[in-house]
């Protein structure tokens, strides 16, 4: 199984950035997929979840009305639409995967939220 994200860069505050993690070595459909971010000094944080068929989605209170999760089963991809960027978002962010009881996790890619 491999997760890789790519994406990532510095923007401005209230800028947009999109995320996208490429799965590998897995019957990607079947599988809840998960992005996590880890702030400076923090811990690791759930901020979005998506369903195997991309019907529900979930959010942090945080990142809720900013962000998007999005994926392409075809692609084997999970996207995280980010927009209205605050400093308070810089983080390594990471996608998830839980297959029989494993975890896999992306090697995360940073968003840097400055002006």
């Amino acid at each position: 199984v491999q997760l890789v994200e790519s994406g990532g860069g510095l923007v401005q505050p209230g800028g947009s950035l999109r995320l996208s993690c490429a799965a590998s070595g897995i019957t990607f459909s079947s599988y809840v997929m998960y992005w996590y971010r880890r702030a400076p000094g923090k811990e690791r944080e759930w901020i979005a979840s998506i369903t195997p068929t991309g019907t529900n989605t979930n959010y942090a209170d945080s990142v809720k009305g900013r962000f998007t999760v999005a994926r392409d089963n075809a692609k084997k991809m999970v996207s995280l639409q980010m927009n209205n960027l605050k400093p308070e978002d810089t983080a390594v962010y990471y996608c998830k995967a839980v297959i029989s009881l494993t975890t896999y996790w992306g090697q995360g890619t940073q968003v840097t939220v400055s002006s």
